[in-house]
């Protein structure tokens, strides 16, 4: 049984934040907490409630233990780009573009994963 969560348009880069999803990629959830409970990073912050949320998913809607899952999937796409302009001289404006993206966990209790 596989049970999902989402986060989109989180406010930071997809790059970084996929820094931190391929470290607890095929982990159990216990050790994927303490590795995110420990980082240094910012986007483990937001893949930590991601996770948690998976996890309150699979407990209360499928009825899983939650000692059994694994993280069999994660992964952070690129969403929309916030755009904001900036003044520069001689009456010129430069584009700033704010990344975000769409933070997916998929956690399973299967033994194939």
């Amino acid at each position: 049984m596989q049970v999902s969560a989402k986060m989109k348009y989180a406010r930071l880069s997809p790059q970084k934040c996929r820094l931190v999803c391929d470290q607890i990629r095929g982990k159990t959830v216990e050790a994927a907490l303490d590795i995110l409970r420990f980082s240094t990073k910012r986007a483990a912050t937001v893949v930590k409630k991601v996770l948690e949320s998976a996890v309150a998913n699979a407990e209360h809607n499928a009825g899983a233990d939650v000692d059994e899952l694994k993280v069999k999937m994660v992964s952070a796409d690129q969403g929309s780009m916030l755009k904001r302009m900036s003044a520069r001289a001689k009456g010129r404006g430069c584009r700033i573009l704010k990344p975000t993206c769409h933070v997916t966990v998929i956690v399973s209790n299967e033994e194939k994963n």
